[in-house]
């Protein structure tokens, strides 16, 4: 279920470059990063490398054929009479250099080895379904990775735009304590205090721009893209009905993801495998039958015939049958099939393990969800409350009715507030989102 077909912008099917787009969409991000981002592309390779080895596999089922020859010089400087033998031949010669050449064609096939080799194919192709199956994986656990820094980046957008209304709001009321202190009006402790809500006004700003910057790092990372690139992102903040929608059921939304995860597909895959291995493993008890057949000939320097005589007369061929039947092999067997019990053990384990993270992942986002909606609603009462509490704050402070503390405890009520709201707003789509995203459903901010 891979999800690779998805919108591609015009600036991606011409190559990506610093001035080609510098303002991405979620769908711009995934359908990069689903391309370009590496550890898939090594997940890539690694099926590539599956598919390699089901071919060696599938191989070890043909013949082998090797031709081989050795060409052999003698020297023995003393001896009269030297006996040379070529095969099942002897030749006397006076020549004290002998030359030597022996060829071979050999053939070999094996025609039962009880059914090990047909078995590693079945297992080798269950490998290749659990290697695509973690690059499915993959590509959605970085799907989840972008969209929650993409929901990070919006929501600190938001809160930068409260923080600089607020900065707003606190230089206005610094520049007017310093008229009502020039007037008499207003101690310097009172102005002092409110230079310090400046400056924290400030810090809160920069602060955002700080971690607006440091979200987009990271997720330039999962994109692969350099220092050099510049990078934003574009988004509208969420709706109320959007925020307010309906949250799928957990068990529902569990039930759905246990048919079409595919960490729970590849630890069920996992356990067939572990049973196919403990069936090779108990398959190493039996005898194995191969096939043999060989062609060669040979010539020497010793001989009074001709080359062409000698291979001739020199030609054999044999052909054969083996039969193995293993005894006692130092407990290689029976250890294969103890870890292949074990192996099918810890594999069972770790369906479970995974049924277990699965469903306390699910469960977590359906509280996020359910909890932050509820937060949401309650802070939109409380932040109407504490801007009309603010504003009056500000009049009666201009008037002289109000002091600075006053003040400052007004305009702390409404940053808390404005953030709450803010937070559980975004936390609230966010995990919606991603409960219908593990039912099979595109991220959709």
């Amino acid at each position: 279920m891979r999800r690779t077909t998805l919108f591609l912008s015009t600036a991606f099917l011409i190559g990506f470059t610093a001035s080609a787009q510098n303002v991405w969409n979620l769908q711009d991000c995934i359908s990069h990063a689903l391309e370009h981002n590496i550890q898939i592309q090594k997940n890539r390779i690694s099926e590539e490398e599956g598919d390699v080895a089901l071919w060696k596999n599938k191989g070890a089922l043909l013949p082998s054929l090797s031709f081989s020859t050795s060409q052999n010089v003698g020297y023995r400087p003393f001896t009269e009479v030297m006996s040379v033998v070529q095969g099942d031949q002897v030749t006397k010669t006076k020549n004290n250099v002998t030359y030597q050449g022996t060829y071979g064609l050999n053939a070999r096939m094996t025609l039962w080895d009880g059914g090990i080799s047909q078995k590693n194919i079945e297992a080798q192709k269950l490998k290749n379904e659990i290697t695509e199956l973690n690059t499915e994986q993959s590509e959605l656990t970085i799907q989840e990775q972008i969209a929650q820094l993409y929901v990070q980046i919006l929501y600190t957008k938001e809160a930068q735009k409260v923080n600089e209304t607020l900065l707003e709001t606190a230089t206005k009321q610094y520049e007017r304590g310093r008229e009502m202190q020039e007037q008499g009006q207003l101690a310097k402790a009172d102005v002092a205090q409110l230079e310090a809500q400046l400056s924290s006004s400030q810090y809160d700003v920069v602060n955002s721009k700080t971690q607006i910057a440091n979200y987009k790092r990271q997720l330039k990372a999962l994109l692969e893209l350099d220092l050099n690139t510049e990078f934003d992102i574009k988004g509208e903040a969420p709706t109320d009905d959007e925020v307010l929608a309906l949250i799928p059921s957990a068990e529902e939304a569990y039930q759905k993801a246990l048919d079409i995860r595919p960490e729970i597909k590849s630890a069920e895959l996992s356990i067939d495998a572990a049973d196919l291995n403990l069936n090779i493993a108990k398959r190493g008890y039996l005898p194995t039958i191969s096939a043999s057949a060989s062609l060669g000939a040979n010539h020497t320097s010793g001989s009074n015939d001709s080359w062409g005589e000698q291979m001739k007369t020199n030609l054999n061929m044999s052909a054969g049958v083996t039969v193995s039947v293993p005894i006692f092999d130092n407990r290689k067997n029976s250890s294969n099939v103890k870890q292949a019990k074990l192996q099918k053990a810890s594999s069972q384990l770790d369906l479970q393990d995974k049924k277990n993270t699965l469903s306390s992942t699910i469960e977590q986002y359906w509280i996020n969800a359910n909890s932050n909606q509820q937060n949401f609603l309650a802070a939109q009462a409380r932040v109407k409350s504490q801007e009309v509490s603010y504003e009056l704050l500000n009049e009666q402070f201009e008037n002289g009715l109000k002091n600075v503390v006053d003040v400052l405890q007004g305009r702390d009520n409404l940053i808390t507030a404005e953030q709450a709201m803010l937070q559980s707003k975004y936390t609230t789509l966010l995990n919606i989102q991603l409960l219908k995203f593990y039912t099979g459903e595109d991220i959709n901010l």
